[in-house]
Formats: structure tokens, sequence, C-alpha cells
């Protein structure tokens, strides 16, 4: 029984690393570890330590590491178990509701990043926009890494705003976030933004994402972009852009990698010059950047 008091660590690590595989957790060991540091309240690299000694788990914390390992052997998402997601140099707060940003989305913050921190660095205070952006993450990476940097973001769906609105208070309370729709938000900006950056939703239609975790748990809202292609809310975010540019500003729309060439047709009209694609760190295609005419 995982749950049996006395137990070591490395007992009940081993065991829970097993029972995740068995469920078909892409890194069951690594999964377990996070769960028991959470159950325990140590960080992670301690519990090395803690299984070198041969240390035994007690009773309360060993009963809650098991019912983590129980619904995430139900495929509920990590983040969701533990309430924190890693982006970047940040730790934000997740759950249901609200999309759990993933690694591949930080080269996408990245180019934001370099963007506001090259007009920075001239200078300026740059003014960059989020369009669509659920927990916060890119925004907050901007705001953090480019403390010169007036940042504002938008997000539509009630629950992420919420979440999103925890962490700004928590990391970046300067930050300018607002609910609404990103196809009209932002009316104050017109012609005087820097960088426009985006993971709007782009999923198409009928495509069911391979993850269990974001197929079962992820808001359909951040996830399908709708349209045939699954672009219809990037083009908006794209019009959007074009609207809040100022002549030179960049923009950054994440995509699919199947979405490449759709994105740059997106970008491909007289508004825009020097688009770009960029790969994440798998190699995808994974985001297009384009500057204001």
């Amino acid at each position: 029984m995982l749950a049996a008091a006395g137990r070591t660590v490395r007992e009940l690590l081993d065991a829970a690393a097993a029972r995740l595989a068995d469920a078909g957790v892409p890194s069951p060991r690594v999964d377990a570890e996070v769960l028991l540091s959470h159950a325990l309240g140590v960080q992670r690299s301690r519990l090395a330590v803690l299984a070198a000694l041969g240390s035994a788990v007690e009773e309360g914390p060993a009963e809650r590491f098991a019912a983590l390992v129980d619904q995430r052997a139900e495929r509920v998402p990590l983040q969701h178990l533990t309430g924190r997601a890693p982006f970047r140099s940040l730790e934000l707060a997740v759950g249901p509701g609200v999309f759990v940003p993933r690694p591949e989305t930080e080269v996408v913050a990245q180019l934001a990043v370099e963007e506001a921190a090259r007009l920075a660095a001239a200078g300026a205070a740059p003014v960059v926009v989020d369009l669509c952006t659920g927990s916060g993450a890119i925004a907050l990476a901007v705001a953090t890494e480019v403390p010169a940097a007036r940042v504002h973001a938008v997000e539509l769906d009630p629950m992420a705003h919420a979440w999103a609105r925890r962490n700004v208070e928590e990391l970046a309370p300067a930050l300018d976030l607002r609910l609404g729709d990103a196809a009209t938000a932002f009316g104050d900006l017109d012609g005087a933004v820097d960088v426009v950056v985006s993971n709007p939703p782009y999923v198409p239609p009928g495509a069911v994402p391979q993850e269990v975790e974001v197929a079962r748990h992820d808001p359909e809202l951040a996830l399908y972009g709708r349209g045939e292609d699954g672009l219809e809310v990037p083009r908006r975010v794209v019009a959007s852009a074009a609207r809040l540019l100022r002549p030179g500003g960049l923009v950054v729309v994440e995509h699919a990698e199947v979405q490449e060439a759709g994105a740059r047709r997106m970008l491909a009209g007289p508004a825009w010059r020097e688009v770009a694609g960029h790969r994440d760190l798998t190699g995808r295609p994974r985001c297009t950047s384009a500057r204001r005419a």
C-alpha cells in the first residue's frame, strides 16, 4: 500500500513511479518526486538526501502523497496538483480554469523580452501588450525581466483572468491587467505600442490534443482557435496588433508547427514587413513575428 506509514522515501518514490508509468504518465519518476516533495513541504532536491538517509515518511504526508499519486494516475495535470507551474524564472499559480503554460511558449516570451530590453537599453520605456494572456505568463516574464517596460495584458475568460490577477498581484502589481476581448481591447493604446505578443487559442476544430492532460483539463476557450484552420482567433490578434503597434513595432504570435504557412499568410499584407518564423527548443516551428510597416 502506497500510503503505509513508515515506508521510506525511496520506497514510496519507487512505488509511485511504477504506478504512474503503468498509467501512461510520460515522466513518472519526475512526477513522483515533485508530488512527494510537495506532500512533504520540502524542495525536490532534498529528496535525494532523505532517500540516501533511508528516512521514513510519517502517516500524514504519506497519505497526502498517495492521494496525489492517485489523481496523477487519472491524468490530472501535475501543475493542478501542486498549484504551481514554472515559466522561465517564474513560478505561476495555476489550476482548473486556466491554460497551463508550456515550455515551448518560453521562446515566444523570449522574443518579446529581447525587443523590450533592446528598446529599454536605448533609453525608452517600451510599451508591451500581451493578448490572450491566460495565466499572465508572457506578460509577467516581460514585466519582471524588463523593469522599464510598461506591460499590459488582457484575458477574455473570467476564470483564467482570476488566475492571472493572482499572479500579477504576487509578481508584478504595476502590470495593467484587463478582462476583455483581445480583438477590441486597449483602444486607448492605438498606435502607441512597441510589442504585441500572444499565445492565442489555435487548435483547429476537431483536432483533439494528444496530451490527455490538455484534452481533459485545459479550458476549450484557451485551446480552439476557430475557423477551419484554427487561425480565426490568431487572425483577430494580428488585426489588433496592426491597430495597436507604432510603425516598426513588433508582433509575435504563437501557433502550432503545422500552421507556420498559415501564420505567414496572416502577416503577408502591406501592413507588415520582416516576417520571420521561429522554432522552439525541440526544433519545431512555434511562432511567427513581423514588424508594423
